[in-house]
């Protein structure tokens, strides 16, 4: 336990290539995609008990209510809830700003709402060695490391070792890197340098709002005039006058690239078994491995199939001599795809949305 770690879930995103299974109302976060009896949000929060001192959660209006019932032990204090969508780098800034004015020494760590880790002892110490290199300054941030030559996610190139007491591990980072293809992915895999990006940092709060300061310093200012009125009588008026006009960037831009470009990012390499769970062929690597995997309490009956069932409808499933298929059964959309095109599945909510569909969404 590292008490002056304040964990940060940012908990939000439409998860649209979990579609129809993810909607608006009901996100990805929301949702046990794992078979572990829990949601992801809850899962995430209970790892993160085992770790920090504290932990934000972060969310949208629409979703606070739900949240709050999911997660009766955060409280209201630690339960931010933004009037709006403004993307992660106002999100994080928010919460971050939040734990400063409460404790200006707070180190604070950002963890998304819905990824899947394996092993949480292997996590915990990942997050004390990030710890203690964010206490000398740097932002840091957890490379996963590579166990496939993955084009669905960003890299972090590494470069020379830090010498930090309590971080054998850590890293310079380089540079970060958009999305590759395969090509690419390959002879970064080969190298031995690159890390996925899972879009965990980690550093001393007061260094997190600085960095804001330097290099977005309009977000940064009402990020800190938020953060100075949130435990007072004037947080409403306050997130009404200045939210609006916070920037929409993600963290990543606003944050991590430029202060990595400046050498000011280290990577601690992440070991514990992880995958963000984007897309139902994801979904297939994090249940219990069988011809068919069933997520859910849905009936199913299967005969020389395999693939990935979320029976939603109370409906019985059935599949006969089919290979790799993703079905997903809900009271108002039956989606049925291969698991090759599980990627493909955003395309959908794409065509719903430009349609006016929004009953389906």
């Amino acid at each position: 336990m590292i008490d002056d770690l304040v964990a940060i879930v940012p908990a939000g995103g439409a998860g649209t290539r979990l579609w129809p299974l993810s909607r608006r109302s009901r996100p990805k976060f929301l949702l046990d995609l794992t078979g572990s009896g829990r949601s992801m949000l809850q899962d995430t929060c209970s790892r993160l008990a085992g770790v920090a001192g504290q932990t934000y959660v972060v969310t949208g209006a629409a979703h606070a209510a739900d949240t709050a019932r999911q997660l009766p032990e955060i409280g209201a204090e630690r339960l931010l809830v933004e009037p709006s969508p403004r993307d992660s780098a106002a999100a994080i800034g928010l919460a971050a700003a939040v734990a400063h004015a409460r404790d200006p020494e707070a180190v604070v760590g950002s963890f998304a709402a819905d990824h899947a880790i394996a092993d949480d002892a292997v996590f915990a110490a990942v997050v004390a060695e990030a710890v203690a290199v964010a206490r000398t300054g740097l932002l840091v941030t957890v490379g996963i490391e590579p166990t496939r030559p993955a084009t669905g996610f960003g890299y972090v190139r590494a470069g020379d070792a830090l010498e930090v007491a309590g971080a054998p591990s850590a890293l310079m980072v380089e540079e970060f890197v958009e999305k590759p293809d395969t090509a690419t992915a390959e002879q970064y895999l080969a190298s031995g340098r690159y890390r996925w990006n899972a879009g965990m940092f980690v550093a001393r709060a007061a260094t997190l709002l600085d960095l804001l300061d330097e290099y977005r310093p309009e977000l940064g200012a009402g990020l800190r005039r938020l953060g100075q009125a949130w435990d007072t009588a004037d947080r409403e008026a306050e997130l009404e006058a200045v939210w609006p006009t916070l920037e929409r960037i993600a963290f990543d831009y606003a944050v991590a690239e430029p202060a990595a470009a400046a050498g000011r990012v280290a990577v601690v390499p992440g070991t514990f078994g992880w995958d963000d769970v984007g897309d139902f062929g994801a979904v297939g690597t994090v249940l219990p491995d069988a011809p068919v995997q069933v997520l859910g309490e849905g009936e199913v009956l299967a005969t020389d199939s395999s693939g990935v069932v979320a029976a939603d409808s109370g409906r019985l499933v059935a599949l006969l001599g089919v290979d790799d298929v993703v079905v997903v059964d809900t009271a108002d959309v039956l989606l049925v795809a291969h698991r090759s095109r599980a990627q493909d599945v955003k395309s959908f909510v794409d065509r719903l949305a430009a349609d006016g569909r929004t009953d389906l969404l």
